[in-house]
């Protein structure tokens, strides 16, 4: 068996694609993923099945939030090490030990294309940062995330990739509950 952790973008926010835990953690363990767990109600899942491509998953995870919510959800899984990676490699924490309640990352669907990224790397974003490593966006938002126009609307429009961002605290957070899952 092995670990997975999937994101979902745009559950339970601002009143929309409100679903409960409960039926999500049901909803996995229907799809016979087993060692369910969800962290915070925003729709992350950690749980362990045979090995097989994120992508798969990613599209079978997706099918069934359609077929039982009726929600069209964007759905990104990451493996234990992905997360691990950057948890390890944020410049912002490693090179600048910035204030980590600043600190997000951009899930990205696919490293975006050279030519999107040349057009954003150099302007300027009010205080608000990003540094992007592969399929990630580091994000430094000293004013709050709420208040950054790097949001998913921006990486998406700008990259032409899906995206979803969690805070610091929740990445450590699903590590942790990734790590105890696999044991």
């Amino acid at each position: 068996m092995h670990t997975y952790i999937s994101i979902l973008r745009g559950i339970n926010v601002s009143g929309r694609n409100m679903i409960k835990m409960e039926a999500l953690r049901s909803m996995y363990e229907a799809l016979d993923f087993k060692d369910v767990k969800t962290y915070i109600q925003s729709g992350n899942v950690v749980f362990r099945t045979k090995k097989t491509s994120n992508h798969k998953l990613e599209k079978k995870i997706a099918e069934k939030i359609t077929e039982i919510f009726s929600y069209d959800v964007p759905v990104m899984v990451k493996e234990l090490d992905e997360i691990a990676d950057v948890l390890e490699n944020n410049p912002f924490v490693n090179k600048r030990k910035e204030d980590i309640t600043k600190l997000h990352v951009t899930f990205l669907s696919h490293e975006p294309e050279h030519s999107f990224l040349d057009k954003i790397k150099d302007l300027k974003y009010a205080s608000d940062e990003f540094i992007l490593f592969g399929k990630n966006v580091y994000l430094f938002c000293p004013d709050g995330y709420g208040n950054t126009k790097l949001s998913n609307n921006f990486f998406e429009s700008k990259l032409k990739v899906t995206a979803t961002t969690r805070n610091w605290k929740t990445i450590n957070e699903l590590m942790v509950l990734g790590k105890s899952v696999a044991e």
